[in-house]
């Protein structure tokens, strides 16, 4: 799958890091600058294995193994077969090869199908940000070099792009915004500020989720007029989920400030680690600056999600983010749009999905239809959030990357949640789990997260059924690593051959919690489950599949050991 930027390219952002030598394997993959440890490339390592006759049959397995997989849904979406008609009217024109295409995903449909005025969108912010910078050059100090007088332009921009998104709506979202921000101002540094935050925004999501965003004329009859002006986008309350994140970081950050709780700044180079833990001095914490964050347009609709912290950091001491990073980032992005329209021309297995048109199918075809959904879910997602993430790095701002590796090389259930959507799971990390206690109550703390990741996606018994089997996934996984600890048992030769047969199950149960959260539910999985393990064909496809998943299993291990002996440790 397409990767994310050179490590070169990377650490142009921080010149503090130290800079990894350039390997075909770190092309392969997204590089974090704070993920480079010294001390990880120091350690003793295993001699590589690439060359070694036990890697020898697993690449014999990949080279039968992957066309296997991309023919089996490949013929399923033929016009020949017979379960074709079912789905026949889920497919669209396309533009490759005179196939027609997959387009029946509504949430990847949107983007897609708005990616050209989004372009336009970008274009005309970065546009009219070039030309104000050159007149506000004009009245700054010689030796001011932070971005603090763009301010005024990001929140006049973020009200004029809110208005024509969401229409009249707009004001609703500028209203809870400021209840918001009073909420934050008022509570201060008391510890009622952080239960009284919670508790606005979680009552305000559940609110608006349960009444589509609240037309005015609900509200009252006076104002049903307003409710004409719709705007490009009237389903404010859609992306409002994120946006609620950046108003409860705002005011976490806020009041840790006021008690002095994160670290103080003293000056020196902050990386991406330290960023959302330094606190602002608290005039920084002012209405114009919370506006101009929590609609700041490249990130609003769909993220990646900064906190308030780092926003204004990277405000205050911009980057210097070069136009060669931000190209390279672009040509990746077009990678991965093209490697999904390709997929979405030759695999219709979204529209089988939708139209559960599996009747007949194998326990092989029906197992392929669920982990190229899986893979649709996953580039569906990435594409999107590298887009708005080149927006934002094109206008000297560098988020968090969403998507760490790709959907396919993760065998670990902790290490998994850490790589997708990393965004979230770092504002997760720093809001919840280490307030909740972290480690010291990790199986508590995880189903209280997963419970409120669920609900925060959607108010569904699905999703609620998702996060609940996520946290109980985890425990198999944080039991083995306990009972059979890897600094004591790691140098032992049976111990790589175990692990292995342990992430397998591991990647079962995680593609099995996945499409029960995010493709066919729990009707869906209970009947490929029926037709898996209903006569031997389907358990002798199983036992196949569990060979080839240990076989990729090794691949990874010995791809994360040549990570670490370039230094790099990403714990995921």
């Amino acid at each position: 799958m397409p990767s994310d930027l050179h490590s070169k390219d990377v650490f142009e952002l921080d010149p503090s890091a130290q800079p990894l030598r350039r390997t075909g394997l770190t092309k392969l993959t997204v590089d974090i600058p704070s993920s480079y440890n010294p001390k990880v490339q120091a350690e003793q390592h295993p001699q590589p294995r690439w060359r070694t006759p036990e890697f020898m049959v697993y690449y014999v397995v990949f080279v039968i193994a992957l066309p296997v997989m991309f023919w089996i849904p490949y013929s399923l979406s033929s016009p020949s077969h017979p379960n074709y008609p079912l789905y026949q009217r889920a497919l669209s024109p396309g533009w490759l090869f005179g196939r027609r295409v997959d387009n029946s995903d509504n949430q990847y449909r949107a983007f897609r199908n708005g990616l050209l005025p989004l372009t336009l969108l970008a274009s005309s912010f970065l546009g009219l940000k070039y030309v104000y910078t050159l007149f506000a050059r004009q009245r700054r100090a010689p030796y001011d070099t932070s971005n603090l007088d763009h301010i005024p332009y990001l929140a006049t921009f973020s009200v004029l792009m809110l208005l024509g998104l969401h229409g009249s709506s707009a004001f609703k979202v500028l209203t809870l915004l400021s209840v918001n921000y009073l909420v934050g101002k008022i509570t201060k540094g008391h510890k009622f500020s952080p239960l009284a935050t919670w508790v606005f925004n979680g009552l305000v999501l559940y609110a608006i989720e349960r009444n589509s965003g609240y037309s005015y004329a609900t509200l009252h009859s006076a104002l049903a007029p307003l409710d004409a002006w719709e705007g490009i986008y009237p389903r404010w309350y859609v992306s409002f989920n994120i946006t609620m994140l950046r108003l409860v970081s705002f005011n976490m950050d806020y009041y840790w400030a006021c008690n002095r709780a994160g670290i103080p700044d003293t000056g020196a180079t902050l990386d991406e680690k330290r960023r959302p833990r330094v606190n602002h001095d608290l005039e920084t914490y002012s209405y114009l600056n919370y506006l101009a964050y929590a609609i700041y347009p490249p990130l609003y609709i769909a993220g990646p999600i900064m906190t308030f912290n780092d926003f204004m950091w990277q405000v205050k001491r911009p980057l210097g983010v070069t136009w060669r990073t931000t190209l390279n980032y672009l040509g990746r992005f077009v990678a991965c749009l093209l490697t999904l329209e390709f997929i979405l021309h030759f695999m219709y297995v979204v529209a089988i999905k939708d139209r559960k048109a599996w009747t007949g199918y194998t326990a092989a075809e029906l197992c392929m239809v669920g982990f190229w959904n899986l893979i649709v879910v996953w580039l569906k997602l990435l594409i999107p959030w590298r887009f708005f993430r080149l927006w934002a790095l094109a206008d000297g701002i560098d988020p968090p990357e969403n998507m760490v590796r790709c959907m396919a090389n993760n065998y670990s259930t902790l290490g998994f949640w850490r790589a997708w959507h990393r965004s979230y799971n770092l504002w997760i990390t720093r809001y919840i789990y280490i307030p909740l206690g972290g480690t010291k109550n990790r199986i508590v703390t995880t189903v209280l997260v997963f419970t409120f990741v669920a609900l925060w996606h959607d108010l569904s018994f699905r999703l609620l059924a998702w996060g609940w089997l996520v946290s109980l996934f985890i425990v198999p996984e944080v039991a083995a690593r306990y009972l059979v600890p890897a600094k004591k048992y790691g140098g032992e030769p049976w111990f790589r051959h175990v692990g292995a047969m342990g992430a397998v199950l591991n990647i079962l149960m995680m593609m099995a919690a996945n499409l029960v959260g995010f493709v066919i539910g729990t009707e869906g999985i209970k009947y490929m489950l029926e037709q898996i393990t209903g006569d031997w064909d389907g358990i002798r496809f199983m036992a196949i599949a569990c060979a080839c998943l240990f076989v990729g299993v090794q691949v990874m291990f010995e791809y994360r050991e040549e990570e670490a002996r370039q230094g790099i440790s990403r714990k995921c």
